[in-house]
């Protein structure tokens, strides 16, 4: 291992440089690029070619329900001023994309679906983050909420929402730091 020297390439620096977005500028992403992202994200690994995923693309009015559902439980939970400056924050979020999951009754096939549905979503990130969109991938509580599933239309149980992912161009540079390749790594002989 002391002989490791890592990649040094256009492709390593995305995977490395890659981070979640918390603040958004207002400018619009192209449709364009949102399409050429689902399109590369459809590539990820999917066990017996199941392609496990659907990419639920949400509009303005589509978005402004979800807010509405978020302001809603959090008023309950939290009071209204926590829930006004959520939302604030939220109505700031220039794009947004739900990615369910198609469900098995088969327990190895529903862990693979759902794994492979994690890669396309970080596929579809990684992609992004390529052309300098950022995103955050958020697994928030109003997901979970069944008046979600009524917003999308889902109707039927068939369908696991896995996450939320807003997109847009970043309104500040964010960095990170991992733990050395060594704390991560046992070499079996």
């Amino acid at each position: 291992m002391s002989d490791f020297q890592p990649a040094q390439d256009e492709f390593a620096d995305v995977l490395r440089t890659r981070r979640t977005v918390n603040r958004f500028l207002p400018t619009p992403v192209p449709d364009q690029l949102i399409m050429q992202a689902i399109d590369v994200a459809r590539w990820a690994p999917n066990h017996k070619l199941t392609e496990p995923w659907v990419f639920h693309v949400l509009g303005p009015r589509t978005a402004r329900c979800i807010i509405e559902l978020n302001r809603e439980i959090i008023t309950a939970e939290k009071g209204e001023e926590a829930a006004r400056k959520k939302m604030a924050r939220w109505e700031k979020v220039p794009g947004w994309i739900i990615v369910t999951c198609q469900t098995s009754s088969d327990a190895v096939r529903e862990t693979e679906n759902y794994a492979a549905v994690c890669c396309a979503i970080q596929n579809l990130m990684l992609f992004l983050w390529s052309r300098r969109i950022g995103t955050k991938w958020a697994t928030s509580q109003v997901l979970q909420d069944v008046r979600v599933r009524e917003i999308l239309h889902l109707g039927t149980a068939d369908q696991r929402i896995v996450g939320l992912v807003w997109y847009g161009y970043p309104a500040a540079s964010t960095e990170s730091r991992r733990r050395p390749i060594s704390d991560i790594t046992v070499l079996h002989p």
